[in-house]
């Protein structure tokens, strides 16, 4: 840099009075230079300025701040951090308070190591029957390695929706849609054990795989409605049929039990009845023998029973036994001999009398 004329002169000269015996253009360059007066004989150029230490003690402390911003890392519960050195994978940061080289490594990524979800939107796939349905698909995933999903995939979370879909469709396309709205168990299984099993190399473990909806076209959607109401009527149909059916075996089953029932209990009431008027006889019959009754008494029996033989409208015809006339004789004789105890001489024309009186009946 070159000084004009004259500017020698007036460095031995104060700064004040330096600057004002110059040029304005001189004047600005001592300003922006700061130059101040130079001594001579190994003197210095006077007292020195504190504001460039200033500002580089300033830039001292924020790159030492920076430094140590760089040097901790806090990695928070269930996540883990790749650490690459000039470019290249050096370690995995797991949860707590690490220490880095500042300015030297880097945090390349954070990955969270708890389980995920990530719903997928509906995929059409077209079933073994050639009908197109829409599925939607939820899957349950968890990171385990952090530094294979890292360096193995580039997006595993596009890597795990393509996977999906694409064998969603060879499922799918091996069943009916029949099968397909009934199987979703079995389409889940194979579902998960195809992602698991392509997904380890990248540090991912599928924990789950849900079918969310199968959607078929809505003129499939209308028929089996139609299908559905048709074997729900069946179904009612048949069994009320077997309701019917079932209601007439149950009441026939009742009446058969309950005359069988009532016969054996006629049964049982005859017997007992039987047996009451053998009882009843067997009674009669040991008190006659008991009491040894004679021809009078007998007689006097056999007409007591004549009225209720002739009871009835009905009885136009009815037989006496022979025994009858013998009873009568019996009972004829033992009036004749009561009578002389009753009235004394009269007793033969009464005899006579009771002997016309006894006719036997003439049998219609």
């Amino acid at each position: 840099m070159t000084l004009p004329d004259g500017a020698l002169t007036q460095l031995n000269r104060t700064p004040h009075e330096a600057c004002d015996g110059l040029s304005d253009s001189t004047s600005k360059i001592f300003n922006k230079l700061k130059i101040f007066r130079k001594s001579r004989g190994g003197e210095g150029y006077g007292e020195p300025t504190m504001e460039p230490v200033i500002i580089v003690l300033i830039i001292l402390v924020v790159l030492v701040f920076i430094a140590l911003i760089k040097t901790i890392q806090v990695i928070p519960q269930a996540s883990a951090a790749i650490v690459e050195r000039f470019g290249r994978y050096t370690r995995t940061l797991n949860a707590g308070l690490n220490i880095v080289v500042p300015f030297i490594d880097t945090i390349r990524n954070r990955i969270d190591l708890r389980e995920q979800v990530v719903p997928f939107p509906p995929q059409p796939v077209i079933t073994q029957d050639n009908l197109v349905v829409n599925i939607d698909t939820v899957i349950y995933y968890q990171v385990t390695d952090a530094r294979a999903a890292t360096y193995e995939v580039a997006s595993y979370i596009q890597a795990i929706e393509q996977l999906t879909v694409t064998t969603l469709r060879n499922i799918i396309g091996g069943m009916d849609l029949e099968r397909t709205l009934t199987s979703r168990e079995e389409i889940n299984a194979a579902l998960r054990g195809v992602l698991d099993e392509a997904t380890g190399k990248w540090g991912i473990r599928v924990n789950r795989v849900e079918l969310k909806a199968i959607e078929p076209p809505t003129s499939i959607q209308d028929s089996m409605e139609k299908q559905m109401r048709a074997d729900r009527d069946k179904r009612a149909a048949i069994l009320t049929a077997e309701g019917t059916r079932q209601a007439a075996i149950l009441t026939a089953e009742g009446e058969k039990q309950s005359q069988i029932l009532r016969a054996e209990g006629e049964a049982k009431a005859a017997a007992l009845r039987a047996e009451g008027e053998a009882q009843a006889v067997r009674t009669v019959f040991e008190a006659i023998h008991a009491g040894d009754p004679d021809q009078k008494l007998l007689s006097y029996q056999y007409l007591q029973m004549l009225p209720k033989i002739a009871e009835g409208d009905a009885n136009k015809l009815w037989i006496v036994p022979s025994e009858i006339g013998d009873a009568l004789k019996g009972l004829s004789g033992a009036m004749g001999n009561f009578g002389p105890m009753a009235g004394g001489s009269g007793g033969g024309g009464n005899n006579s009398g009771g002997t016309e009186r006894r006719e036997k009946p003439s049998i219609d």
